[in-house]
């Protein structure tokens, strides 16, 4: 029997050549998966006037046309499936702008195939079998604990299951336990460097050798500052949960140059996020994928609106994502969680003692971000404080309930709140971008 580790390997390594060969044949496999058994697609094909044999080459793919976020939502909860919902064995969900959260399925092949990718990026991050790997992601509808479980579990890795908080008992078990591999949101690993600290303990001093971390932007500074305070490697991985949740990009331990995208799952293109105008590599747009053997949730050109560009190639011969720098949308992602203005603004129209006018600001005045919300009341409780602070404190309830995210409310006077003759300023991100 061939090793897996052997396989792995070889097409991680493979020439543009042979994934080029593999991705035609599978980009063809999928669009007549996703055309025969997603109502939406065929639709969508029918509307562009394109069909799945119409891919005959890989620049083919740009005739097709893209998926959103809202298509998902549109096509609520299953409506995106592409087998018989018996055959899905795990459901994954992300919050959702009117209430409707992203629903996302996996078959038994699907989960397996995620086990595999997690697992190849968690060894190309410097992960090895018999490793102690300490998963401080969350659990549950979020991809990122479970994900991140299965792949090291198949790596053969000896998993902890922390999932997130309790934040001194974090510190206890991985001095206790000896782990070697953390994986955790950039910010949080800041935290449990504080609580390290605060317990008397010296972080250089912790088991922690490598950490993989990913669910929000994270700048190269931070990166020097957890590697200098750890004493650690801290690399970069990226996922979606619509195309498969993380591990469809990693950065490789020995040269931390960029993420390297599992070429022969998952095709990406960079487009002119205005124009939908596919880009040639080098060039700055935004970052749309296809996925090549999901088989439950088959997504054609799904336009993930983070901005990057395509590299070559460097440890690994799949091309690589630049670090994402933004987003073509309004989306914030906030201690691991996609928040839009709209969520926010929906709560606020809910209230009729608060007026619509908003603003969020994110800072981020230690290592974890800190969202404000500000906000005005109508004038009518304008002068009654008891009634405003009871309106915030709602308030500040709903975003939690509805958002999972705690929220600082900044009641502002009426008119408070700064006006625009065009598009409302509705975010102020003061997070450090270098």
């Amino acid at each position: 029997m061939t090793d897996p580790r052997a396989r792995t390997d070889a097409i991680e390594h493979a020439s543009r050549d042979e994934l080029s060969a593999l991705q035609l044949q599978q980009l063809q496999w999928s669009l007549r998966h996703a055309y025969e058994n997603v109502p939406h697609f065929r639709s969508a094909f029918q509307a562009a006037g394109v069909h799945p044999d119409d891919m005959k080459q890989l620049g083919d793919l740009a005739k097709f046309p893209f998926t959103v976020k809202t298509d998902l939502r549109d096509n609520y909860p299953f409506g995106m499936f592409a087998v018989p919902r018996e055959q899905v064995v795990r459901i994954h969900a992300s919050s959702g702008t009117t209430g409707k959260p992203t629903v996302v399925g996996y078959t038994q092949g699907d989960i397996d195939n995620w086990a595999d990718l997690m697992a190849r990026s968690i060894r190309a991050a410097g992960g090895r079998p018999g490793d102690i790997v300490h998963v401080a992601y969350g659990y549950g509808l979020f991809t990122g604990g479970l994900g991140a479980h299965y792949g090291a579990e198949r790596l053969g890795c000896s998993v902890v299951p922390m999932s997130g908080g309790q934040t001194e008992k974090q510190v206890q078990l991985i001095h206790e336990f000896g782990a070697r591999v953390i994986m955790v949101t950039p910010s949080y690993m800041l935290a449990i460097a504080d609580e390290m600290e605060r317990m008397g303990l010296d972080p250089k001093a912790s088991p922690i050798e490598v950490g993989i971390f990913g669910a929000e932007p994270w700048t190269e500074s931070m990166r020097t500052e957890i590697e200098t305070r750890v004493g650690m490697q801290a690399v970069d991985i990226f996922g979606l949960s619509e195309i498969m949740g993380p591990g469809v990009a990693i950065e490789c331990l020995e040269t931390k140059d960029g993420l390297h995208i599992w070429e022969d799952h998952f095709y990406p293109e960079i487009i002119d996020p205005e124009t939908g105008e596919v880009l040639p590599d080098g060039a700055f747009g935004e970052l749309v994928i296809t996925t090549m053997t999901k088989e439950a949730l088959p997504m054609v050109r799904y336009r993930t609106r983070d901005l990057t560009r395509l590299l070559p190639g460097t440890a690994r011969s799949h091309r690589r994502i630049e670090k994402i720098t933004g987003r073509s949308d309004d989306m914030l992602i906030i201690r691991g969680v996609n928040l839009f203005p709209t969520q926010i603004e929906e709560l606020l129209l809910q209230d009729e003692r608060l007026s619509p006018h908003y603003q969020l600001q994110v800072d981020r005045p230690g290592n974890l971000d800190q969202l404000t919300v500000r906000v005005e009341p109508k004038p009518e409780i304008a002068g009654d404080r008891a009634a405003c602070e009871a309106a915030g404190s709602r308030l500040a309830g709903r975003i939690k309930t509805m958002c999972g995210l705690s929220a600082a409310i900044d009641m502002q006077p009426v008119g408070g709140v700064a006006r625009s003759m065009g598009k409302a300023q509705r975010i102020v991100d003061n997070r450090p971008r270098g």
